[in-house]
């Protein structure tokens, strides 16, 4: 493998706290903090002017549907697709067909990164068995397997006394569990957000209480338990105002919010659109604008994508009858830069910061940073950078994406994992 040597970038490290125009070195698959004149000569040299350079961006939260339903998406799709979204690691949910709750079908997912992946994968396993809600798995076999979290993503654990048994246990194995925060008896034939506009629509309403009340839960048993719990994809205006207190009395809490939640509201279902139906749904203007603020003030830890294939089959049905999900990770950066940077005038390190270093914190990776012995994982993006979005076009095997043609700003220029280039701007390597 050459040496790799990006020159005058912009290179942000939120991790290093590096923010400086500069070079960035690599040799062997690693950073290093510079190349011999003989090393320079014979290194692959990008010249990065006007470019920002920064960790590998880093998603604990996709969906990539294998084993068994490998029609909407695979370990290999999903993996060009985060590559082509600036994205090195990504974790992927249990939620497979056969259920990954056994140390027998990690190893399967592993074995199929390894064959298959062009970014680093890392898997996580069910809280309950076949994701029932009704007996915890075998977390210790798990943990020998390898995956690095918990979680029945997509279905909510439902009984607090199990919930409690599973934190204690997480605790023990010191796993953090991941919980999609949905109480299902108030959300019983809802498909958007219970408001203004799913009267208009006569469509079913889903309570801001259903998450609400499922995470005031949560930080109960953390404080209880003292267990790490990571709430996924908060939507609610009242989600993010009990986490902020949870965190003021110092609990082992950790939140999410995922970029069509601090973009779009529920009026993007005004023409029934499946592309913009998804779990939790797109909530109203103050819930949107609560989340944009918990991100700011570190409430939510990070910025995660909950990456859902669908094929257009399955979506292009009835609103009703569609199934909840959309797809991001060639989108979340762009998406990222025009909300947070341009409209509410984050810096781009801090948006850097929770795509990288915050998110490899929450479960423990060896990622997010390029400080020197780090593994070269890279994203070089032009954030000026214009382009249209054409979801049929992508790399995910699937295109259910509420940005599709669309005209974002913000283009990944390159895409390096452990010093190898896996995505130079228009095609996987």
């Amino acid at each position: 493998m050459p040496a790799l040597w990006i020159s005058h970038a912009q290179v942000i490290d939120p991790a290093s706290r590096r923010n400086a125009v500069g070079d960035l070195f690599v040799r062997d698959g690693l950073v290093v903090p510079s190349l011999s004149a003989a090393e320079r000569k014979r290194a692959k040299k990008i010249e990065a002017g006007g470019l920002v350079a920064c960790p590998g961006l880093v998603d604990i939260h996709v969906h990539f549907r294998e084993p068994g339903q490998t029609h909407k998406e695979s370990i290999g799709t999903g993996t060009r697709a985060a590559a082509a979204g600036g994205f090195t690691t990504v974790v992927c949910m249990p939620n497979t067909a056969p259920p990954a709750d056994n140390a027998g079908t990690i190893q399967f997912i592993k074995d199929a990164a390894a064959r298959d992946a062009v970014v680093r994968v890392y898997p996580t396993g069910c809280i309950t068995v076949g994701r029932s809600g009704q007996a915890l798995a075998p977390f210790g076999s798990l943990k020998r397997a390898g995956v690095v979290a918990l979680t029945d993503d997509g279905d909510c654990v439902q009984s607090n006394e199990l919930m409690r048994r599973a934190a204690e246990y997480a605790r023990m194995f010191d796993l953090p569990i991941m919980d999609h925060c949905q109480d299902q008896s108030m959300t019983a034939g809802a498909v958007m957000n219970e408001g203004v506009m799913s009267t208009r629509l006569g469509l079913r309403g889903w309570t801001n209480a259903a998450e609400d009340l499922v995470v005031a839960r949560n930080a109960i048993l953390s404080g209880y338990t003292g267990a790490h719990i990571h709430l996924q994809h908060i939507s609610s205006a009242g989600a993010v105002e009990i986490i902020r207190r949870a965190k003021a009395d110092g609990l082992r809490i950790t939140a999410e919010a995922s970029p069509h939640h601090f973009a779009l509201t529920d009026d993007a279902l005004a023409s029934y659109d499946t592309a913009f139906k998804m779990n939790p749904p797109l909530r109203t203007e103050a819930d949107r604008k609560a989340i944009i603020a918990g991100l700011r003030d570190g409430t939510l830890d990070c910025i995660a994508t909950d990456h859902a294939p669908h094929t257009n089959y399955e979506k292009d049905r009835e609103f009703d009858s569609a199934p909840f999900g959309v797809i991001g990770l060639e989108t979340a950066l762009a998406v990222s830069l025009e909300v947070l940077v341009r409209q509410n005038r984050f810096s781009i390190p801090r948006v850097v910061d929770l795509l990288t270093r915050r998110p490899a914190s929450i479960v423990g990776l060896r990622a997010g940073t390029l400080a020197v012995g780090a593994p070269a994982d890279i994203c070089l993006f032009d954030p000026k950078g214009r382009w249209t979005y054409d979801a049929k076009a992508g790399f995910s095997k699937s295109s259910n994406s509420p940005w599709h043609g669309q005209t974002l700003t913000g283009k990944v220029r390159l895409t390096v994992v452990g010093g190898r280039i896996v995505f130079d701007g228009a095609r996987i390597v």
